[in-house]
């Protein structure tokens, strides 16, 4: 059963609450023997984590608290300029814990914590991260946010921040919209945004670092959608966070001259070329 035990934490991420194990059908003697036995650890006397625990998430556990703001968007999939420092969020009255090394948050955010999670909500990582990090790089993270689709802007809007800092990052990422259509695949493969009927955005992340190959795909992409009448813009990550005036400029630029514009605004082979696209994209 102690294997068990252990096989079961592995395919589960390498660490659960107790409760967790106990609705999977272990038993608090197979448990106590699991962890008797060192296969599996006991954390803050709720958590089992196995051999494989990602590091991060057994040092949620240790202090009683879970992975927060920047470290949690992250977690998330968000785009993050990181500190390269952990962040976790405990209860206020948390102690007996050593967070040394560690960006502490003594207050949950919105959603409020819940006690079988580790990592915090996309929602209350957004907040800690308004409250937390310089204006520019919550910013790039809210918008990062937005673009993906993971959370609504009208739904933030609504949201009762209780820092001003928070509240200045969501008015600032409300002003960043466009309507833009995210994730829209054309010519065989997903763009970034969307703008009307053929402006294309594209965003090179944080995280862009690939081979000259890869960078080549990208371009000759770029190509093929010109070539079907779609006008590209990309940016790469700096661009998009030191400098998003310039970029919101040069869209807004675009869309007043008309290059987002619909089919009846093209020529007839364009109009052709592009009901064609769309159809493949169907």
């Amino acid at each position: 059963m102690r294997d068990s035990l252990t096989r079961w934490l592995e395919a589960e991420g390498g660490i659960r609450h107790v409760q967790q194990a106990l609705a999977a059908g272990f038993t608090k003697y197979s448990i106590r023997a699991a962890v008797a036995a060192g296969s599996v650890q006991r954390l803050r006397r709720v958590w089992l984590a196995g051999p494989d625990a990602p590091p991060l998430l057994r040092a949620a556990a240790a202090i009683g608290g879970r992975v927060a703001c920047v470290t949690a968007a992250r977690e998330h999939g968000l785009w993050v300029i990181d500190d390269d420092v952990p962040h976790f969020a405990v209860a206020h009255g948390a102690s007996r814990f050593d967070a040394a090394g560690a960006r502490i948050h003594w207050n949950a955010g919105p959603l409020g914590a819940h006690h079988l999670e580790l990592v915090e909500p996309v929602v209350d990582a957004l907040v800690h991260v308004a409250e937390c990090r310089p204006l520019d790089h919550a910013l790039a993270t809210w918008e990062s946010a937005m673009r993906q689709g993971t959370v609504d802007h009208r739904y933030l809007a609504r949201l009762p921040l209780r820092h001003a800092s928070a509240r200045r990052v969501r008015d600032g990422a409300s002003q960043l919209s466009l309507p833009v259509r995210q994730q829209v695949h054309l010519a065989g493969h997903a763009v970034d945004g969307l703008v009307g009927s053929s402006l294309v955005i594209q965003l090179d992340g944080y995280e862009f670092h690939r081979d000259a190959a890869s960078r080549r795909r990208d371009l000759a992409h770029d190509r093929r959608l010109a070539l079907l009448g779609f006008t590209v813009l990309r940016f790469d990550y700096r661009q998009v966070l030191y400098g998003w005036q310039e970029v919101e400029l040069e869209i807004r630029s675009a869309v007043a001259i008309g290059l987002h514009g619909s089919l009846g605004e093209r020529s007839s082979s364009d109009r052709t070329l592009l009901r064609r696209i769309r159809a493949e994209s169907a």
